[in-house]
């Protein structure tokens, strides 16, 4: 064996005891809260990507989307028909199209209400509250009920959130913060959104 396979042997065999004693220690079993924040693209497809993966496992889930309803959803079409698999959409629309607060504040709160009988539902597995951080920031909602309906939420529940500016509350009581840092964003070139691979 030469001397660079043998050092190669050597930090596969430190690396894989550090994994071991990691897998040992992580006894505790319970639904989890994820966000998924940041400035950078594929939030929600990765959200998604989640909803696609405890679906194959037959598991029941919520997704409620605050801002991108009226949106073509390539995913939201694929799965749609899976009988675990429910969706609630604001049908706004994107906000910055609307430009009315008290509807937007209106359909918020409506499919907000949606949320939380998911929340509260010891059946649903997982649930997504896609783009929820801008109901926040926008003052559609308030930190204090939406964290009230996580922390009363089943044990066995996960819940996703995403969107930009997560708000400091709630990624201090997420168990993963996952930030999306953009370097280049092909919008921003001119590009246009492909069907298909931006949405």
């Amino acid at each position: 064996m030469s001397d660079r396979d043998e050092r190669h042997r050597r930090a596969m065999q430190t690396l894989k005891s550090h994994v071991d004693d990691k897998v040992a220690a992580a006894t505790e079993r319970r639904g989890q809260l994820l966000v998924f924040t940041g400035n950078g693209k594929g939030k929600t497809t990765a959200a998604w990507g989640t909803v696609t993966r405890a679906l194959g496992y037959g598991y029941r889930v919520g997704v409620v989307q605050f801002i991108k309803g009226q949106w073509e959803c390539g995913e939201r079409a694929r799965l749609e028909e899976d009988p675990n698999l429910e969706v609630a959409i604001m049908a706004t629309g994107f906000t910055w199209e609307t430009q009315n607060r008290e509807a937007d504040t209106e359909a918020c709160r409506a499919v907000w209400a949606e949320a939380e009988r998911m929340l509260a539902d010891s059946e649903v597995y997982l649930t997504v509250l896609d783009e929820i951080t801008y109901m926040l920031k926008f003052g559609y909602l308030d930190i204090a009920t939406v964290k009230r309906a996580l922390e009363n939420r089943p044990a066995e529940q996960t819940v996703i959130i995403t969107g930009r500016n997560a708000h400091r509350e709630l990624t201090a009581m997420a168990d993963t913060v996952t930030e999306m840092q953009e370097v280049r964003h092909a919008f921003n070139a001119g590009l246009e959104a492909r069907r298909g691979i931006d949405y």
